[in-house]
């Protein structure tokens, strides 16, 4: 049975006062669409949800030996969340709080039909599949790094840590129940490393209440995710959540102190490019009043790009400007 708390926030430092939500997601429990469905928790605007979530394979691959067969499904979601008051038009704003791997390993993966370099159903071909391969990454927590030991030679490297939501996301609009492998406009599997601690992730409100999910825990990733999977880890969570009444968006978009940043999530990757574009454009234009024309010129010599990955049903870009190059924001 999932485990759920409240308790009273007032102590927190740097959070605004209000309830911590605790919940506790096991393997029972998680779903895997992004769907109304029956909430978990109630939250008002200004709680935080302090949560876990598993990894992609539901924490059933554990040491050599075993086979993504023992997994129950692909990136189990803890959720649904129910934000108290969030309505279609609204903007739920989720800041990332604290996120820490939630155990001593993370595993990497070929999957066969999976990978930038794989046949795939998007992208058949005559040749058989990649076969199937399993990486284990011990994590040193004092260090903050984990560990990748080539599986054809004795070579091994140390890379550093940065955890992140693999999945994170909201119910979909029109009823819509949608597998927890796609990302599109409410979120979902974007596999953003711009997911993460100090960053703010904003998703468009489709229905009463928004109903988030997240899941699928990243310790650290590639651009493009080529191979298909990052460092697939559980992880403890931390998350405030606050709306924006009567502000609509249509994809999801992260801030921080430093950025504004939009994300493109279709196929082929150009359309992805032009989403996050004519998005970071129409942002600039509506809350720091340059117009369309001046900020797509601004945007021609400033911006970045980031490929998050290329692998699943849609790929996603993110696209970013720095808030010093940006007029201030309006009132």
């Amino acid at each position: 049975m999932p485990i759920l708390l409240i308790l009273s926030t007032a102590a927190l430092a740097q959070v605004a006062p209000g309830n911590v939500v605790k919940y506790h997601a096991t393997i029972n429990d998680v779903k895997y669409v992004y769907a109304s469905a029956e909430p978990v928790a109630r939250l008002k605007p200004g709680d935080i949800l302090d949560t876990n979530t598993l990894d992609c394979f539901g924490n059933a691959i554990k040491k050599p030996g075993d086979t993504l067969s023992m997994s129950k499904g692909d990136n189990p979601l803890t959720g649904p969340f129910y934000i108290e008051g969030a309505e279609p038009g609204d903007t739920l704003a989720v800041k990332i709080l604290d996120l820490e791997v939630d155990g001593d390993q993370g595993v990497g993966a070929f999957a066969p039909g999976f990978g930038a370099l794989n046949e795939t159903n998007y992208t058949p071909m005559l040749h058989p599949p990649l076969p199937e391969k399993i990486w284990f990454y011990p994590i040193d927590h004092a260090n903050n790094t984990a560990t990748f030991q080539a599986l054809d030679s004795k070579f091994s490297v140390k890379i550093p840590l940065h955890p992140f939501f693999g999945c994170i996301g909201v119910a979909p609009a029109g009823g819509e129940a949608r597998s927890s492998i796609v990302p599109a406009e409410f979120g979902g599997n974007m596999d953003s490393p711009e997911a993460s601690v100090g960053n703010t992730v904003y998703f468009p409100v489709n229905v009463a209440g928004g109903l988030l999910y997240i899941g699928d825990g990243h310790a650290a990733m590639g651009d493009g995710e080529v191979a298909g999977t990052a460092i697939e880890v559980p992880l403890r969570a931390r998350v405030q959540l606050s709306l924006i009444k009567g502000q609509k968006i249509n994809w999801p978009r992260f801030e921080n102190d430093d950025a504004i940043m939009t994300t493109g999530i279709y196929r082929p990757l150009d359309d992805c490019v032009r989403i996050a574009f004519t998005e970071l454009v129409e942002w600039i234009h509506r809350d720091y009043g340059l117009s369309e024309l001046d900020a797509y010129e601004l945007l021609s010599k400033v911006a970045k790009i980031h490929l998050n990955e290329m692998v699943d049903p849609n790929y996603v870009v993110v696209a970013s400007i720095e808030k010093k190059f940006l007029p201030p924001k309006k009132k």
